[in-house]
């Protein structure tokens, strides 16, 4: 595997460093920033703030991601959030809606129910205010997913899996299997449809994802296994010998401390529990911490170069809790800029220091170190697509 520095970037001009093992992003960096974004993004229905955020996160990969196959799978993303606006806007036109509304658009033929199914209705009149609020909430759902996108395509994931605490390990191998089968599919997905052009047959249609499908299933099928043969070679999941009273002491920490992080959060997300829910978050995390360092114990594996968190990797994972606390703020300052009303219906509004905040997820595109282009060595498994 080879690396160079690669064509110049956006953000390029302001003398970022060429990243290397020793200066990169950790991938727990990148995770703190998408989910302070998708935060931000769940306290707002405003569009015009939600197409901020999303052109901020879309800036930030463009800017900082590799050419490494888990990088590719941004795009995915996006159209799986468009996907989700027009199947909440289906919905919203097929089985109606609760927001009342004046400007009738067209009336679809309405099935009759039964007595029991009082409240749900298929069919009838459909407004220009339910289209709106389906609009608005399909929107904040896409975010959502494209901000989860943006870190499934800067972050490494093997360097996640290896920082995790050691506490974590059985978790983070599930959670890690889970967030790179989405990338690996993609890549696999795009390398077969180039092999299938190149070769003058059809990449799109019924037929050509019916003859692709195999090769990809057998593909994941193959890294799956691989993966399990190398974590057994190294003779990963062995345990120290822990007393039973430190083992339950561990469990109780943790299980109760992110108890106290599920209450300490929602309580901070709802208007009647902002009184109590900072305290109970900080007490839950501070349980939970406890409880991870004290599971730690039990495992007897050593780390390999790990992660170095510097100034750069603050700045980064720093940059989207900041925009999600200045959008909880904005929320509880001024809620109708952040959900504009849909009756009676009018033109959203960008307000302006919660679009000032969000801006402040940029910036991961300013000191972020430049990524080198990797260049994989060649799979065998490009020559596997049907005949």
């Amino acid at each position: 595997m080879t690396r160079s520095t690669g064509p110049a970037r956006p953000g390029h001009a302001l003398r970022a460093p060429v990243a290397t093992r020793s200066n990169a992003v950790p991938a727990g960096a990148w995770w703190l920033w998408a989910l302070g974004l998708a935060t931000a993004a769940s306290r707002t229905t405003n569009p015009l703030l939600l197409g901020l955020l999303v052109g901020v996160a879309g800036y930030v990969v463009a800017a900082r991601r590799t050419d490494a196959p888990w990088a590719r799978s941004y795009g995915a993303f996006v159209k799986l959030g468009l996907f989700v606006v027009a199947v909440r806007v289906v919905f919203s036109v097929l089985l109606g809606s609760s927001v009342p509304g004046t400007h009738t658009l067209f009336a679809l033929p309405e099935v009759p129910l039964p007595d029991w199914a009082q409240g749900v209705r298929i069919g009838g009149r459909v407004t220009g205010e339910q289209l709106v609020f389906a609009l608005y909430d399909g929107a904040k759902l896409a975010t959502l997913l494209i901000c989860v996108g943006a870190a499934n395509s800067l972050a490494n994931p093997a360097r996640l899996l290896k920082s995790l605490p050691g506490a974590l390990y059985e978790v983070g191998v599930a959670v890690v299997v889970a967030m790179t089968f989405a990338p690996n599919m993609v890549a696999d997905v795009a390398r077969l449809r180039t092999a299938r052009r190149l070769r003058g047959r059809p990449s799109g249609g019924i037929g050509a994802v019916l003859q692709i499908g195999l090769p990809v299933l057998e593909g994941a099928l193959e890294r799956s296994v691989a993966v399990a043969a190398s974590m057994d070679a190294r003779g990963y999941g062995r345990t120290a010998q822990v007393p039973p009273a430190v083992r339950r002491t561990t469990h109780l920490l943790t299980l109760g401390g992110l108890l106290g992080v599920c209450a300490g959060t929602y309580g901070l997300l709802a208007a009647q529990g902002a009184a109590h829910g900072l305290p109970l978050l900080l007490a839950g995390l501070a349980a939970a911490l406890a409880g991870l360092r004290l599971g730690g114990r039990r495992s007897v594996r050593t780390r390999y170069r790990p992660d170095h968190w510097g100034v750069r990797a603050w700045l980064v994972a720093a940059s989207g809790p900041a925009v999600a606390a200045a959008m909880i703020w904005a929320g509880a300052a001024d809620p109708d800029a952040l959900r504009p009303g849909v009756v009676p219906l009018v033109a959203p509004v960008l307000p302006l220091w919660p679009a000032a905040a969000v801006l402040i997820g940029l910036l991961p595109a300013v000191v972020a170190p430049l990524p080198g282009v990797v260049t994989p060595p060649a799979s065998p498994s490009d020559s596997k697509e049907l005949t």
